[in-house]
């Protein structure tokens, strides 16, 4: 559909095209796993959108590798010190699989303002449909600092229904993370 877009992905912003290999900071998701960047602006063909509500970015994660050593030394003169240390960034490197609103355009009209009304509103109506079995009580409610406080305490059901619950309304990022952390914590225990 266009020639260009620029994403942001980590908090840095790229220029990609369709099939384009890129490394970015390391990422979550893991090697195989696709998602859809923040689009920034589209163009190329026709008119530049700023912003594009209607056009999404398809990236799939390739592999999770390790960037080039940087060796750092340090050295005082007449003083005999010398300290050598490295450093390798871990890095992802992702592939632009399309660019457009194809994927989108299916996805697009559950997002508009009326049907996301009524979502909202039979989704207060009915809470008893919409939460997952075994999760804490009152989750609804948690901040994602008090989730992350609290998570150490629940048992390993209670950590997978409210992750279920997180990954089925995807909306706080940060209380997936910390539910995921909690989860490794008892696989480490």
């Amino acid at each position: 559909m266009s020639s260009y877009a620029i994403i942001s992905v980590g908090g840095k912003q790229y220029r990609v095209r369709e099939g384009e290999r890129l490394l970015v900071d390391r990422l979550g998701h893991g090697a195989g796993k696709t998602f859809q960047p923040a689009v920034l602006l589209v163009g190329g063909t026709g008119e530049t959108q700023i912003s594009p509500a209607n056009v999404t970015v398809t990236a799939r994660v390739v592999a999770d590798v390790k960037g080039q050593k940087i060796r750092i030394g340090k050295y005082r003169p007449k003083n005999g010190y010398k300290k050598h240390t490295g450093f390798r960034a871990s890095l992802s490197q992702i592939e632009i699989e399309s660019i457009g609103g194809t994927a989108s355009g299916a996805a697009a009209p559950p997002k508009t303002a009326a049907p996301k009304t009524a979502s909202a509103a039979s989704t207060k109506a009915t809470p008893a449909e919409d939460r997952v079995k075994g999760m804490p009580s009152n989750y609804e409610e948690l901040t994602v600092a008090e989730i992350k406080a609290q998570s150490t305490d629940w048992n390993r059901p209670m950590l997978e229904a409210a992750l279920a619950y997180e990954q089925a309304h995807g909306e706080r990022k940060g209380a997936i993370a910390a539910i995921e952390s909690a989860l490794t914590a008892k696989e480490d225990a």
